[in-house]
């Protein structure tokens, strides 16, 4: 969407922090020995205590309110009873979310207490790569500019990006135009970024592969190589200097 007014400023704000304030607690709540369901009834109780609506459970029936991936699963992670979280696990939580007809989203991987399993180089650098990326951003900026850098970057820290899986506007709905923010360079895609829209701007930083893949159970995406995948991601607003970000209360950074 594009930001036309006060109220429309106000109703991305509300949303963005209930996205954000979620996945703060659910990583905070996160502890070995619990499984990702816990997490995620955990995550989905605030949501409604906020009166958010879960957005892939709304937009495509999602047996989760939250997506919960561990390990070597990159995204859409189904958060089941029987995935128990353990020490040194690579998690990522994304939360995505509707509120007064306003859509927000945000995600981050994150290791579970002591690196014993050497993830978190990883992490930094998808972190890292976020920052600078978003920083990147204002109105009349080539989105294709913005995947090179992030390719670039993690190519500069011996790691690959997944081609398949992209940031995206969103606003009135989850997924919006640009449908494709991708963590690579694509010449032929010659849209820019515009002042006043709404992105969502993640990065998936990968060990092994380049390409996401679809498990049997229809949702979970792991690399076509193995490997791991570390995403980060913040909602913002596009401006003619830096962008704002609407989800900086998630605290993905710190």
């Amino acid at each position: 969407m594009s930001i036309t007014n006060e109220q429309e400023m106000e109703g991305m704000k509300r949303i963005s922090e209930a996205v954000g304030v979620t996945l703060k607690a659910m990583r905070e709540y996160a502890k070995p020995g619990i499984s990702a369901k816990e997490v995620d009834e955990y995550g989905g109780q605030i949501l409604n205590d906020l009166g958010a609506k879960s957005a892939p459970k709304l937009t495509y029936g999602f047996p989760g309110w939250t997506c919960i991936s561990v390990n070597t699963e990159i995204a859409h992670g189904i958060p089941t009873a029987n995935k128990i979280l353990q020490e040194g696990d690579l998690i990522n939580i994304d939360v995505s979310a509707e509120m007064d007809g306003f859509w927000s989203d945000n995600g981050g991987s994150f290791v579970l207490g002591e690196d014993i399993n050497n993830h978190q180089h990883l992490v930094e650098t998808s972190k890292k790569i976020l920052y600078q990326a978003i920083n990147h951003i204002k109105g009349g900026v080539k989105i294709n500019e913005i995947g090179r850098f992030i390719e670039t970057q993690a190519k500069r820290f011996g790691y690959k990006t997944i081609h398949n899986l992209t940031g995206h506007g969103t606003g009135r709905s989850l997924h919006e135009a640009p449908h494709e923010i991708a963590n690579y360079y694509d010449k032929n895609y010659r849209a820019r970024f515009r002042k006043n829209s709404v992105v969502a701007i993640e990065t998936f930083i990968a060990t092994k592969s380049t390409q996401a893949v679809e498990l049997k159970d229809g949702w979970t995406f792991v690399g076509q190589h193995g490997g791991y995948v570390a995403q980060h991601e913040h909602t913002i607003v596009v401006t003619d200097d830096k962008p704002i970000i609407l989800t900086a209360i998630n605290g993905i950074w710190n």
